[in-house]
């Protein structure tokens, strides 16, 4: 019988039931490596929430453990906390060569480069540690250089897919090493965590290639300006953007702040390759016929302060849209921003411009395997444990039941939620325990001081206002000398509502005077008379439930 330490012990702190924020823990005996550190972006019930990161307190408590944080690939959703975490868990990076290159942009800006070592990786490495070795296998994606983990063990092999899809004719001509998933298959895999993110769709996932066809035709007929949104992460989908205008006579401008910095960096690495007189500077544009122009921009999910947003709503200080120019939205909508895109195409057709998005043309393909890419991994890999990964609960699900339908004993398959510890060995797997998880909210520079009483304020604000209720009172007699003044901020246009208002000043002095009465001098019963007193009145007046904030001021 195996002792209790051998077990290898599996904590997800993101990623699970959600889309983004992924980190995953693996501990082995004295040992624990975390692979991946992203972030996600707020959705609406966030209120003024910048960014959302994972809770690693759990890794700050067993710091002494933690030899480094193992990257597959440079997306947000897998490098964004990064920055935030290193600040609590200073531990070496491993990356590959265009992961690293971009992950040093986001150090750099928050001044942590200098601090923090960086260990480039390439496929085939190994990485040993006491007790673990950490495998680096290629795979295919939307950004190059991504790769799967495999974390070697006395306990047996766990594989970390990544995000991944099996492209034949990738742009760089470097498949996914299928032998080598092959190979650890027939030694034998403990546990696979896999990416889930396209289990409901099924077939396979379309090369990268098929959009640079598209881009060809499209090119070939454009007779204006050619402006394409898409992710600044795609390397290959931009170089398939430069190769198609040059072949066409086309300039190629770039715009947005992370568009110019990632392609700044693929450049300089050689991830892209374009023609010196064929690059130039977004000012540059206006000396070349529309003809002659194609710029590549950030905006591709509607986002409000993106380029091509800017660029539809005139507010953009080099490019603004113009009769006859073609717009290319090369990206699908991420779940939720549907209605921002669609505000934005609206906006471009206003501006004369002929748009080119999703349901009109192949100009986006997804980075993530379809139904049967996963069924060959999992054919490959053959698992003997699985615990699916990378999203919401329903494709968690879906994927657990698409490995029953490969044969897979229900029971050795695990849904996993956030925190949970997942103890797997040769004997079985099971969730053992719970570990501290959840949001961090990043808001500004602060991080984690907005939490979930200030996200209800923030919300009671945003949907009926708030009432300040200013008094003066003596603070020998107790009387009231000056006020109540009431000021509203979002709950009714005062100018307009004065009966109302005047209504409510009666209300507050008459709370005022029972204090008074009662010889109440405590500032705490006060304010909360007060707040009693207007929110009933108001609620009957308006049906409405502002947030109260009565101050009182002694003299």
């Amino acid at each position: 019988m195996r002792r209790e330490k051998d077990k290898i012990k599996i904590i997800p702190l993101g990623g699970l039931n959600e889309i983004g924020k992924n980190l995953t823990v693996i501990e082995y005996k004295d040992e624990i490596i975390v692979i991946d550190c992203g972030l996600k972006f707020p959705d609406e019930e966030m209120f003024g929430v910048d960014l959302v990161i994972p809770d690693v307190s759990y890794l700050t408590k067993n710091i002494e453990k933690v030899k480094g944080i193992f990257l597959t690939h440079a997306h947000e959703d897998h490098i964004g906390a990064l920055p935030y975490v290193l600040k609590q868990v200073n531990v070496p990076v491993y990356g590959t060569k265009l992961t690293l290159g971009i992950v040093e942009i986001k150090l750099k800006e928050h001044g942590l480069l200098s601090t923090t070592e960086l260990v480039r990786i390439k496929p085939k490495d190994i990485v040993k540690l006491d007790n673990m070795a950490i495998e680096f296998i290629k795979t295919n994606h939307s950004i190059a250089d991504s790769v799967a983990i495999a974390v070697h063990t006395p306990s047996g092999v766990i594989l970390h897919t990544g995000d991944f899809k099996i492209d034949y004719t990738p742009i760089d001509g470097e498949v996914a090493d299928l032998a080598r998933f092959a190979e650890l298959g027939k030694k034998g895999v403990l546990a696979m965590l896999a990416d889930s993110t396209n289990v409901e769709r099924p077939g396979y996932t379309m090369s990268e290639s098929t959009v640079g066809e598209t881009f060809d035709r499209l090119l070939a007929n454009a007779t204006g300006r050619v402006i394409v949104a898409t992710f600044a992460s795609n390397i290959h989908r931009i170089q398939q953007i430069m190769t198609a205008s040059a072949k066409y006579g086309r300039k190629v401008a770039v715009s947005g702040r992370s568009m110019e910095n990632i392609v700044a960096v693929a450049m300089e690495l050689g991830y892209i390759e374009v023609g010196k007189d064929d690059f130039i500077s977004i000012d540059s544009i206006n000396k070349y016929p529309p003809e002659k122009i194609t710029i590549i921009t950030t905006g591709s999910q509607g986002e409000a302060m993106s380029a091509l947003s800017r660029m539809a709503s005139n507010e953009h200080k080099k490019v603004n849209i113009i009769e006859g120019d073609m717009v290319i939205i090369s990206a699908s909508p991420i779940p939720g921003n549907e209605k921002f895109i669609s505000r934005v195409i609206n906006l471009l057709f206003k501006k004369g411009a002929n748009v080119i998005y999703e349901a009109l043309a192949d100009v986006h393909v997804s980075g993530h395997a379809c139904q049967e890419e996963l069924k060959l991994m999992h054919a490959l890999v053959k698992p003997r444990f699985f615990i699916p990964v990378h999203g919401e609960y329903r494709h968690l699900k879906q994927h657990g039941e698409l490995a029953v339908k490969l044969g897979m004993n229900r029971n050795n398959i695990i849904l996993a939620d956030n925190g949970d510890v997942i103890e797997v060995s040769r004997e079985g797997i099971k969730k053992s325990s719970t570990v501290a998880s959840g949001h961090v909210f990043v808001d500004g520079l602060g991080i984690g001081d907005v939490g979930n009483i200030v996200l209800r304020d923030r919300k009671h604000l945003s949907q009926d206002g708030i009432l300040t209720v200013v008094v003066t009172i003596e603070k020998e007699s107790g009387n009231v000398i000056a006020g109540p003044d009431i000021i509203s901020r979002g709950f009714v246009y005062v100018r307009e509502s004065e009966d109302l208002m005047e209504e409510a000043r009666v209300i507050v002095k008459d709370a005022l005077k029972e204090c008074e009465e009662k010889h109440i001098t405590d500032w705490a019963t006060i304010k909360s008379t007060i707040k009693d007193a207007l929110r009933n009145f108001l609620y009957e007046k308006t049906k409405r439930k502002p947030m109260i904030l009565p101050i009182i001021m002694e003299i």
